[in-house]
């Protein structure tokens, strides 16, 4: 047996090994906008709804509130975004230089997909987003 392949029928091992391939890629490609790909994915999702509530962000993103407060805190720290709270609310805004940002942001999410689109083919690239998507809302909801 192939030593790749000892762990190939686990979900874990395998979603992971996808994971890090794919982030590989993303950091790459993201790099022409200075920016990780978590970051861009909030910036074009801020960009998208101005003032939306870091709760909502948060479940947009798939993250934890935590984890969603440490990138917009990174981002205000870089003059990408602004947080206004209201009580227990925090709401966040674009900037100028994240909107300005953005277009260049898109491009880069484009050139992802079509780094992926190249070696998986689109249909095949398609239906694992797809399916990949699917199975961890409903993993997410167990």
């Amino acid at each position: 047996m192939n030593d790749k392949a000892t762990y190939c029928n686990c979900l874990y091992y395998s979603s992971n090994a996808l994971a890090r391939v794919v982030t590989r890629m993303a950091e790459e490609e993201f790099s022409a906008v200075d920016l990780a790909p978590s970051y861009a994915f909030v910036i074009m999702t801020v960009n998208k709804n101005p003032g939306i509530h870091a709760g909502e962000l948060a479940e947009i993103m798939m993250l934890t509130p935590s984890t969603v407060t440490r990138l917009v805190d990174k981002l205000e720290g870089r003059g990408l975004v602004k947080k206004h709270s209201e009580g227990r609310i925090t709401m966040i805004y674009p900037t100028a230089a994240s909107v300005e940002m953005n277009e260049a942001i898109k491009a880069a999410w484009h050139e992802l997909y079509l780094r992926i689109s190249d070696v998986l083919g689109k249909e095949n690239a398609h239906q694992l987003t797809g399916s990949l998507f699917q199975s961890a809302i409903k993993l997410a909801s167990k």
